[in-house]
């Protein structure tokens, strides 16, 4: 087999969250809490997440695309000294392009895996409205930006099964739509949305049927 002919997919990436993620897809009520996740630019210079009472560096090997082997280190760093890929949709395109990288599927940095991060905080309701927002995030932006090049893999509340049902559930797969359709994630009293049904943070919601417009058989069949 010729190797350019070859469909590459990667399963084991990472991306590093933006700095706005949060603000784009937290619910007001929860956004203006001083414990909201936010980014913190240190004395020395680097880029942390403050969150739960902890500060998250962006740990140098989440983001060491494009350096030579010898800079690989663990010390944290700052947005501006990242591979703008890294972080931002737009470039991670280009440069999956530029790789012959067709599809990927991206691990989270600061959320830690399976979002531990999030579970370890006491306040649960607050952690599910973090974690979900974090998911909106990942399926409406990072995926849904470009559909049919990523395969989402979105985060579960770990602390209670049923809510972590309840999220998968909220994400059915299926066939395209010509428009996006409201998330259905059933809550308590305690978690009800503020806002108007069919929408997340003021605007419409979606599923993940919405980032599949283009998939991977469309995609193998015009090669």
């Amino acid at each position: 087999m010729d190797a350019t002919d070859m469909i590459m997919i990667s399963v084991d990436d990472h991306l590093v969250e933006p700095p706005d993620l949060f603000e784009h897809h937290l619910p007001a009520r929860y956004a203006a809490r001083d414990e909201a996740p936010r980014v913190h630019r240190r004395r020395d210079g680097s880029d942390v997440w403050m969150f739960n009472g902890q500060k998250i560096p962006n740990v140098g090997l989440n983001a060491v695309a494009g350096r030579p082997r010898e800079e690989y280190g663990i010390e944290p760093t700052a947005f501006d000294e990242m591979r703008p890929g890294c972080w931002n949709i737009h470039d991670r395109i280009r440069d999956m392009d530029a790789g012959g990288v067709l599809g990927s599927m991206c691990f989270p940095s600061f959320p830690g895996f399976s979002g531990r991060v999030f579970a370890a905080a006491d306040d649960k309701d607050f952690a599910l409205a973090v974690l979900q927002a974090y998911n909106d995030w990942h399926v409406d932006e990072w995926c849904g930006a470009y559909p049919g090049r990523f395969i989402p893999m979105g985060l579960v509340p770990l602390w209670d099964a049923d809510l972590a049902a309840a999220e998968v559930r909220s994400w059915p797969p299926g066939a395209s739509t010509p428009s996006p359709s409201p998330r259905t994630r059933p809550r308590s009293a305690s978690t009800a949305s503020t806002n108007p049904p069919g929408t997340r943070c003021g605007r419409p919601a979606r599923t993940r049927a919405s980032w599949c417009r283009s998939t991977w058989a469309a995609r193998a069949s015009s090669r």
